[in-house]
Protein backbone atom coordinates (compact mmCIF):
# COMPACT_ATOMS: atom_id res chain seq x y z
CA UNK A 1 0.00 0.00 0.00
CA UNK A 2 1.28 3.65 -0.64
CA UNK A 3 0.18 7.58 -0.06
CA UNK A 4 0.42 9.09 -3.45
CA UNK A 5 0.49 13.23 -3.67
CA UNK A 6 2.29 15.93 -5.31
CA UNK A 7 4.25 18.67 -4.20
CA UNK A 8 4.52 22.26 -5.66
CA UNK A 9 7.54 24.42 -4.67
CA UNK A 10 7.67 27.84 -6.14
CA UNK A 11 10.65 28.23 -8.82
CA UNK A 12 11.83 31.08 -7.75
CA UNK A 13 11.88 30.24 -4.12
CA UNK A 14 14.16 27.10 -5.58
CA UNK A 15 16.31 29.74 -7.69
CA UNK A 16 16.57 32.28 -4.41
CA UNK A 17 17.26 29.30 -2.00
CA UNK A 18 19.29 26.69 -3.60
CA UNK A 19 20.91 29.38 -6.20
CA UNK A 20 20.09 28.08 -9.16
CA UNK A 21 19.41 29.44 -12.44
CA UNK A 22 15.58 29.05 -13.23
CA UNK A 23 14.50 31.69 -15.32
CA UNK A 24 14.01 32.31 -19.07
CA UNK A 25 11.27 30.99 -21.18
CA UNK A 26 9.26 27.96 -20.02
CA UNK A 27 11.15 25.82 -22.59
CA UNK A 28 14.86 27.44 -20.38
CA UNK A 29 13.21 26.54 -17.44
CA UNK A 30 12.08 23.15 -17.63
CA UNK A 31 15.73 22.40 -19.51
CA UNK A 32 16.99 24.12 -15.96
CA UNK A 33 14.56 21.28 -14.08
CA UNK A 34 15.80 18.05 -15.59
CA UNK A 35 19.31 19.17 -15.42
CA UNK A 36 18.97 19.62 -11.31
CA UNK A 37 16.08 17.45 -10.23
CA UNK A 38 18.41 15.43 -8.71
CA UNK A 39 19.16 18.44 -6.07
CA UNK A 40 15.62 19.53 -6.53
CA UNK A 41 14.33 15.44 -5.42
CA UNK A 42 16.96 15.65 -2.55
CA UNK A 43 15.76 19.15 -1.08
CA UNK A 44 12.14 18.10 -1.28
CA UNK A 45 13.08 14.90 0.74
CA UNK A 46 14.69 16.73 3.34
CA UNK A 47 11.83 19.25 4.04
CA UNK A 48 8.38 16.62 3.84
CA UNK A 49 7.94 13.77 5.61
CA UNK A 50 4.80 11.42 6.25
CA UNK A 51 4.36 9.15 8.85
CA UNK A 52 2.43 7.83 11.53
CA UNK A 53 2.59 6.96 15.23
CA UNK A 54 6.74 7.69 15.26
CA UNK A 55 7.66 6.48 12.37
CA UNK A 56 8.46 7.77 8.87
CA UNK A 57 7.41 6.47 6.01
CA UNK A 58 10.02 5.95 2.95
CA UNK A 59 9.26 8.70 0.42
CA UNK A 60 10.12 8.20 -3.05
CA UNK A 61 9.96 11.56 -5.77
CA UNK A 62 9.55 11.48 -9.02
CA UNK A 63 10.43 13.26 -11.95
CA UNK A 64 9.98 17.50 -12.10
CA UNK A 65 8.02 19.16 -14.20
CA UNK A 66 6.79 22.65 -14.66
CA UNK A 67 3.55 24.06 -13.93
CA UNK A 68 2.25 27.51 -14.78
CA UNK A 69 -1.28 28.31 -14.94
CA UNK A 70 -1.41 30.34 -17.53
CA UNK A 71 0.87 33.18 -19.41
CA UNK A 72 2.21 35.50 -16.97
CA UNK A 73 1.06 33.34 -14.16
CA UNK A 74 3.71 32.41 -11.39
CA UNK A 75 5.86 28.92 -12.08
CA UNK A 76 6.06 26.22 -10.13
CA UNK A 77 7.57 22.70 -9.56
CA UNK A 78 5.79 19.69 -9.18
CA UNK A 79 6.93 16.29 -8.06
CA UNK A 80 4.93 13.41 -7.65
CA UNK A 81 5.95 11.02 -5.02
CA UNK A 82 4.92 8.19 -3.56
CA UNK A 83 5.05 7.31 -0.13
CA UNK A 84 4.96 3.07 1.30
CA UNK A 85 2.96 2.74 4.32
CA UNK A 86 4.26 -0.76 6.34
CA UNK A 87 0.96 -1.52 7.84
CA UNK A 88 -1.99 -3.27 6.10
CA UNK A 89 -4.73 -0.18 7.56
CA UNK A 90 -4.83 2.95 6.87
CA UNK A 91 -3.85 4.68 10.17
CA UNK A 92 -6.64 7.38 12.61
CA UNK A 93 -3.93 10.04 12.21
CA UNK A 94 -0.62 10.84 9.77
CA UNK A 95 2.14 13.13 11.05
CA UNK A 96 3.22 15.34 8.19
CA UNK A 97 6.02 17.68 7.98
CA UNK A 98 6.64 20.64 5.99
CA UNK A 99 9.05 23.33 6.02
CA UNK A 100 10.55 23.90 2.56
CA UNK A 101 12.31 27.61 2.58
CA UNK A 102 10.92 28.59 5.86
CA UNK A 103 14.17 28.83 6.94
CA UNK A 104 16.20 30.37 3.95
CA UNK A 105 12.96 33.25 3.18
CA UNK A 106 11.25 35.24 5.76
CA UNK A 107 7.07 34.43 5.79
CA UNK A 108 6.85 31.54 3.94
CA UNK A 109 4.38 29.20 4.62
CA UNK A 110 2.67 25.96 2.89
CA UNK A 111 -0.61 24.62 2.44
CA UNK A 112 -1.60 20.69 2.84
CA UNK A 113 -4.46 19.78 0.49
CA UNK A 114 -5.05 16.05 1.56
CA UNK A 115 -8.18 14.19 -0.26
CA UNK A 116 -9.39 10.60 -0.63
CA UNK A 117 -12.01 8.65 1.28
CA UNK A 118 -10.93 8.14 4.61
CA UNK A 119 -12.73 7.42 8.28
CA UNK A 120 -10.78 5.96 11.24
CA UNK A 121 -8.61 3.57 8.72
CA UNK A 122 -11.29 2.89 6.31
CA UNK A 123 -11.99 3.88 2.88
CA UNK A 124 -15.64 4.85 3.13
CA UNK A 125 -16.32 8.22 1.76
CA UNK A 126 -14.54 11.34 0.54
CA UNK A 127 -13.23 14.16 2.66
CA UNK A 128 -10.81 17.25 1.50
CA UNK A 129 -8.63 18.54 4.90
CA UNK A 130 -6.55 21.75 4.43
CA UNK A 131 -4.20 22.24 6.81
CA UNK A 132 -1.62 25.48 7.19
CA UNK A 133 2.28 24.97 7.83
CA UNK A 134 4.18 28.16 9.01
CA UNK A 135 8.04 29.08 10.32
CA UNK A 136 6.20 27.83 14.43
CA UNK A 137 3.85 25.09 13.06
CA UNK A 138 6.00 22.97 10.34
CA UNK A 139 4.97 19.46 11.95
CA UNK A 140 1.62 18.57 12.19
CA UNK A 141 -0.98 15.53 13.60
CA UNK A 142 -3.75 14.56 11.27
CA UNK A 143 -6.78 13.61 12.58
CA UNK A 144 -8.16 11.50 9.73
CA UNK A 145 -11.45 11.39 11.45
CA UNK A 146 -11.84 14.97 12.46
CA UNK A 147 -14.46 17.45 10.72
CA UNK A 148 -13.00 17.71 7.29
CA UNK A 149 -14.46 21.50 6.89
CA UNK A 150 -13.60 23.16 9.88
CA UNK A 151 -10.10 22.22 9.62
CA UNK A 152 -10.34 23.89 6.37
CA UNK A 153 -11.98 26.83 7.78
CA UNK A 154 -9.35 27.41 10.51
CA UNK A 155 -6.41 27.01 8.00
CA UNK A 156 -7.94 28.98 5.74
CA UNK A 157 -7.96 31.78 7.92
CA UNK A 158 -4.54 30.87 9.18
CA UNK A 159 -3.65 31.60 5.52
CA UNK A 160 -5.81 34.48 5.18
CA UNK A 161 -3.60 36.26 8.12
CA UNK A 162 -0.28 35.00 6.79
CA UNK A 163 -1.24 36.64 3.41
CA UNK A 164 -1.88 40.19 4.66
CA UNK A 165 1.84 39.48 6.69
CA UNK A 166 3.96 38.38 3.81
CA UNK A 167 1.81 40.97 1.35
CA UNK A 168 2.23 44.42 2.50
CA UNK A 169 0.99 45.89 -0.71
CA UNK A 170 -2.49 45.41 0.36
CA UNK A 171 -1.88 46.99 4.18
CA UNK A 172 -0.02 49.35 2.39
CA UNK A 173 -2.70 50.37 0.32
CA UNK A 174 -5.27 50.96 3.21
CA UNK A 175 -2.64 52.96 5.64
CA UNK A 176 -2.36 55.31 1.96
CA UNK A 177 -5.86 55.70 2.40
CA UNK A 178 -6.05 56.46 6.49
CA UNK A 179 -3.86 59.02 5.86
CA UNK A 180 -5.99 61.41 5.39
CA UNK A 181 -8.83 59.62 7.23
CA UNK A 182 -8.06 62.07 10.50
CA UNK A 183 -8.65 65.28 7.73
CA UNK A 184 -11.20 66.91 6.14
CA UNK A 185 -10.44 68.64 3.03
CA UNK A 186 -12.01 72.18 2.47
CA UNK A 187 -12.02 74.96 0.04
CA UNK A 188 -12.53 74.13 -3.73
CA UNK A 189 -10.88 70.89 -5.42
CA UNK A 190 -7.14 72.03 -6.14
CA UNK A 191 -6.73 75.05 -3.86
CA UNK A 192 -8.55 73.88 -1.03
CA UNK A 193 -6.38 72.06 2.28
CA UNK A 194 -6.36 69.61 4.29
CA UNK A 195 -7.46 70.64 8.08
CA UNK A 196 -7.83 68.52 11.48
CA UNK A 197 -11.15 66.29 11.28
CA UNK A 198 -13.22 67.78 15.10
CA UNK A 199 -13.85 64.45 17.04
CA UNK A 200 -13.16 60.86 17.65
CA UNK A 201 -15.91 59.78 15.94
CA UNK A 202 -16.00 61.46 12.75
CA UNK A 203 -12.19 59.99 12.21
CA UNK A 204 -13.68 56.75 13.38
CA UNK A 205 -16.46 57.16 11.17
CA UNK A 206 -14.31 57.90 7.94
CA UNK A 207 -12.08 54.59 8.66
CA UNK A 208 -14.77 52.44 8.91
CA UNK A 209 -16.09 53.50 5.42
CA UNK A 210 -13.00 53.51 3.74
CA UNK A 211 -12.41 49.62 5.34
CA UNK A 212 -15.82 48.63 4.49
CA UNK A 213 -15.97 49.62 1.56
CA UNK A 214 -12.46 47.84 0.38
CA UNK A 215 -13.81 44.51 2.24
CA UNK A 216 -17.01 44.47 0.61
CA UNK A 217 -15.36 45.47 -3.07
CA UNK A 218 -12.54 43.14 -1.94
CA UNK A 219 -14.77 40.30 -1.02
CA UNK A 220 -17.13 40.26 -4.21
CA UNK A 221 -14.08 39.56 -6.43
CA UNK A 222 -12.72 37.70 -4.55
CA UNK A 223 -15.34 34.97 -3.84
CA UNK A 224 -16.39 35.46 -7.87
CA UNK A 225 -12.95 34.83 -9.09
CA UNK A 226 -12.32 31.96 -6.07
CA UNK A 227 -15.25 30.35 -7.24
CA UNK A 228 -13.93 30.59 -11.08
CA UNK A 229 -17.17 32.58 -11.94
CA UNK A 230 -15.11 35.57 -12.84
CA UNK A 231 -11.98 35.20 -15.39
CA UNK A 232 -9.01 37.45 -14.36
CA UNK A 233 -6.63 38.59 -15.82
CA UNK A 234 -3.18 36.88 -15.78
CA UNK A 235 -1.47 37.82 -11.95
CA UNK A 236 1.11 40.04 -13.49
CA UNK A 237 -1.44 42.44 -14.90
CA UNK A 238 -3.30 42.56 -11.40
CA UNK A 239 -0.26 42.71 -9.19
CA UNK A 240 0.70 45.80 -11.27
CA UNK A 241 -2.94 47.18 -10.61
CA UNK A 242 -2.45 46.84 -7.21
CA UNK A 243 0.87 48.61 -7.09
CA UNK A 244 -1.03 51.72 -8.78
CA UNK A 245 -3.79 51.79 -6.08
CA UNK A 246 -1.31 52.45 -3.61
CA UNK A 247 0.24 55.15 -6.10
CA UNK A 248 -3.19 56.61 -6.82
CA UNK A 249 -4.08 56.90 -3.23
CA UNK A 250 -1.11 58.21 -1.99
CA UNK A 251 -1.27 61.42 -5.16
CA UNK A 252 -4.83 61.85 -3.61
CA UNK A 253 -3.41 62.66 -0.66
CA UNK A 254 -1.19 65.53 -2.13
CA UNK A 255 -3.85 66.94 -4.61
CA UNK A 256 -7.54 65.09 -3.84
CA UNK A 257 -9.56 63.43 -6.52
CA UNK A 258 -12.79 62.33 -4.20
CA UNK A 259 -12.05 65.25 -1.34
CA UNK A 260 -13.63 63.27 1.71
CA UNK A 261 -14.61 60.47 -0.17
CA UNK A 262 -11.53 57.91 0.20
CA UNK A 263 -14.44 55.51 -0.08
CA UNK A 264 -14.50 55.53 -3.73
CA UNK A 265 -11.05 54.64 -3.91
CA UNK A 266 -10.62 52.50 -1.24
CA UNK A 267 -14.13 50.34 -3.41
CA UNK A 268 -12.41 50.87 -6.74
CA UNK A 269 -9.44 48.94 -6.15
CA UNK A 270 -10.66 47.15 -3.86
CA UNK A 271 -12.06 45.24 -7.00
CA UNK A 272 -8.83 44.33 -8.16
CA UNK A 273 -7.22 43.91 -4.55
CA UNK A 274 -9.64 40.49 -4.80
CA UNK A 275 -8.61 39.32 -7.67
CA UNK A 276 -5.08 39.39 -6.05
CA UNK A 277 -6.65 37.02 -3.10
CA UNK A 278 -8.21 34.74 -4.88
CA UNK A 279 -4.80 33.45 -6.50
CA UNK A 280 -4.52 31.96 -2.55
CA UNK A 281 -7.38 29.78 -3.97
CA UNK A 282 -7.99 29.44 -7.46
CA UNK A 283 -5.31 26.73 -8.47
CA UNK A 284 -6.97 24.02 -5.50
CA UNK A 285 -8.45 21.39 -7.00
CA UNK A 286 -11.36 20.56 -4.21
CA UNK A 287 -14.61 20.61 -4.65
CA UNK A 288 -17.10 23.78 -4.63
CA UNK A 289 -18.11 23.07 -0.94
CA UNK A 290 -14.39 23.30 0.27
CA UNK A 291 -13.87 25.86 -1.99
CA UNK A 292 -16.60 27.67 -0.66
CA UNK A 293 -15.46 27.02 2.90
CA UNK A 294 -11.78 27.97 2.15
CA UNK A 295 -12.84 31.59 0.99
CA UNK A 296 -15.01 32.25 3.67
CA UNK A 297 -12.03 31.28 6.55
CA UNK A 298 -9.53 32.89 4.30
CA UNK A 299 -11.66 36.12 3.75
CA UNK A 300 -11.83 35.90 7.55
CA UNK A 301 -8.08 35.99 7.72
CA UNK A 302 -7.16 39.18 5.42
CA UNK A 303 -10.26 40.72 7.37
CA UNK A 304 -8.51 40.14 11.02
CA UNK A 305 -5.15 41.33 9.62
CA UNK A 306 -6.41 44.26 8.36
CA UNK A 307 -8.55 45.30 11.42
CA UNK A 308 -5.13 44.61 13.09
CA UNK A 309 -3.09 46.99 11.07
CA UNK A 310 -5.78 49.97 11.57
CA UNK A 311 -5.85 49.89 15.12
CA UNK A 312 -1.87 49.64 15.48
CA UNK A 313 -2.07 52.82 13.26
CA UNK A 314 -5.14 54.66 13.56
CA UNK A 315 -4.45 55.82 17.79
CA UNK A 316 -1.00 57.44 16.51
CA UNK A 317 -2.73 59.17 13.18
CA UNK A 318 -5.06 60.58 15.43
CA UNK A 319 -3.20 62.00 17.87
CA UNK A 320 -1.06 63.88 15.51
CA UNK A 321 -3.62 64.99 13.06
CA UNK A 322 -4.05 68.48 15.46
CA UNK A 323 -0.15 69.23 15.60
CA UNK A 324 1.72 71.55 12.71
CA UNK A 325 3.87 68.42 12.01
CA UNK A 326 0.74 66.16 10.29
CA UNK A 327 0.74 67.89 6.86
CA UNK A 328 4.16 67.60 6.25
CA UNK A 329 4.23 64.23 8.03
CA UNK A 330 0.64 63.60 5.35
CA UNK A 331 3.26 64.98 1.93
CA UNK A 332 6.27 63.23 3.11
CA UNK A 333 4.28 59.75 3.14
CA UNK A 334 2.21 59.93 0.63
CA UNK A 335 5.42 60.86 -1.75
CA UNK A 336 7.58 57.72 -0.02
CA UNK A 337 4.38 55.45 -1.00
CA UNK A 338 4.01 56.81 -4.65
CA UNK A 339 7.93 56.28 -5.36
CA UNK A 340 7.64 52.32 -3.33
CA UNK A 341 4.62 52.18 -5.91
CA UNK A 342 5.69 52.73 -8.35
CA UNK A 343 9.27 50.61 -8.06
CA UNK A 344 6.90 47.61 -7.86
CA UNK A 345 4.71 48.37 -10.65
CA UNK A 346 8.44 48.43 -12.85
CA UNK A 347 9.18 45.23 -10.42
CA UNK A 348 5.82 43.30 -11.43
CA UNK A 349 5.44 44.57 -15.24
CA UNK A 350 9.36 43.73 -16.45
CA UNK A 351 10.31 41.31 -13.68
CA UNK A 352 13.11 42.88 -12.49
CA UNK A 353 13.62 42.98 -8.91
CA UNK A 354 14.66 46.45 -7.61
CA UNK A 355 14.91 45.20 -3.78
CA UNK A 356 11.72 46.64 -3.15
CA UNK A 357 10.29 43.48 -1.30
CA UNK A 358 13.44 43.69 0.49
CA UNK A 359 12.70 47.24 1.62
CA UNK A 360 9.55 46.77 2.55
CA UNK A 361 9.57 43.72 4.38
CA UNK A 362 12.38 44.92 6.51
CA UNK A 363 9.97 47.35 8.18
CA UNK A 364 6.52 45.24 7.77
CA UNK A 365 7.34 42.24 9.26
CA UNK A 366 6.71 40.76 12.62
CA UNK A 367 7.58 41.61 15.20
CA UNK A 368 9.41 44.87 13.37
CA UNK A 369 6.21 46.33 12.54
CA UNK A 370 4.51 45.84 15.99
CA UNK A 371 7.43 47.52 17.09
CA UNK A 372 7.31 50.42 14.55
CA UNK A 373 3.49 51.23 14.93
CA UNK A 374 4.47 51.51 19.01
CA UNK A 375 7.12 53.91 18.70
CA UNK A 376 5.04 56.21 15.94
CA UNK A 377 1.91 56.61 18.73
CA UNK A 378 4.81 56.90 21.49
CA UNK A 379 5.64 59.68 19.15
CA UNK A 380 3.00 61.23 18.11
CA UNK A 381 1.65 61.48 21.47
CA UNK A 382 4.68 63.05 22.76
CA UNK A 383 4.67 65.66 19.69
CA UNK A 384 0.42 66.29 20.99
CA UNK A 385 1.49 67.20 24.55
CA UNK A 386 4.17 69.57 23.58
CA UNK A 387 2.38 71.67 21.03
CA UNK A 388 -0.79 71.39 23.36
CA UNK A 389 1.44 72.36 26.04
CA UNK A 390 2.76 75.69 23.73
CA UNK A 391 -0.93 76.03 22.47
CA UNK A 392 0.10 75.53 18.68
CA UNK A 393 -2.30 72.61 18.14
CA UNK A 394 -4.52 73.48 15.00
CA UNK A 395 -8.09 74.36 15.04
CA UNK A 396 -10.83 71.27 13.83
CA UNK A 397 -13.10 71.85 11.08
CA UNK A 398 -16.03 69.39 10.70
CA UNK A 399 -17.31 67.96 7.39
CA UNK A 400 -20.34 70.25 7.34
CA UNK A 401 -18.02 73.13 7.16
CA UNK A 402 -15.81 71.83 4.85
CA UNK A 403 -17.59 72.91 1.57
Amino acid sequence: DSVDGRVEFSIGDFAQTLGLQLDGDDEQIETALRVNAEALQIYASEHVSIGADGADWPLTFGRVDLFREGPGELAFAVMQYEAAVPVEQVPSQLDIVFDAFFDEIEGRDGLLLLTGGFEAGQFDRDKEILVTYTNNNRDQNIDLGARGQWQNFTSSITLGVDHIKTGPDHILFVLALLLPSVLIFAGPRGIGSWHPVEGFGAALWRVLKIATFFTVAHSITFTLAGMGWLPTPPSKIVETIIALSIAAAALHNLRPIFPNKEWRLSFAFGLFHGMGFASLVSDLDISRSSQLVSLLGRNVGIEIGQVVAILLLFPGLFMLRRTPVYRPFLAISSVALAVLAMLWSTERVFEVDLGTDSIVEGFASVPVGYYLSGIFAAVAGGCFLYFRNRDELLPTRSLRRAG
